[in-house]
């Protein structure tokens, strides 16, 4: 899967800042791709207009040929992506719980027992249950990967997130 294609779900998932995607769109350049979006788009400042930033984008896509995926695949590709991230130790529970948005769907049984563990996180969680929850979020996110088609490249069985 190449950067553009896995950044698609991220930008509809709201996890892929606009001041990102002029480098994204440079980087894109260097790998062959090439539409006159995305070289207008790798040539603006990190801190032009997001209005801008993100229509270019779009349109790069567009040209491309690469498809915005919905909000519901968009989130769902989000969760087995935390999932991941936590069980090899890239993200923690508290990471997860911070980056996952209450928007999300969950259409598994894997991907709800996950959504529904690290939607019970709260700064106000006491310091006795923490342990408890981290372990119950760790074997949840264990569940979710095992799930998974292809592994840590966002694939999840009827759902593509390139």
């Amino acid at each position: 899967m190449n950067g553009l294609q896995h950044s698609a779900w991220r930008y509809v998932a709201e996890v892929l800042p606009p001041d990102e995607l002029p480098m994204l769109a440079a980087h894109a350049l260097v790998d062959g791709f090439d539409s006159p979006a995305l070289r207008e788009l790798a040539g603006l400042p990190r801190r032009s207009d997001e209005t801008e930033i993100r229509g270019l984008y779009v349109q790069a896509l567009h040209e491309l040929g690469i498809p915005l995926p919905d909000e519901e695949k968009a989130g769902r590709c989000l969760l087995v992506s935390l999932a991941f991230g936590l069980t090899k130790g890239e993200l923690s529970p508290a990471d997860v719980a911070d980056r996952l948005s209450m928007t999300v769907t969950a259409r598994t049984r894997e991907e709800t027992r996950f959504l529904s563990v690290a939607a019970d996180y709260s700064e106000w969680i006491s310091p006795d249950e923490l342990p408890g929850w981290e372990n119950d979020l760790k074997t949840a996110a264990h569940s979710l990967t095992a799930s998974t088609a292809l592994g840590p490249g966002i694939d999840v069985p009827g759902l593509r997130c390139d």
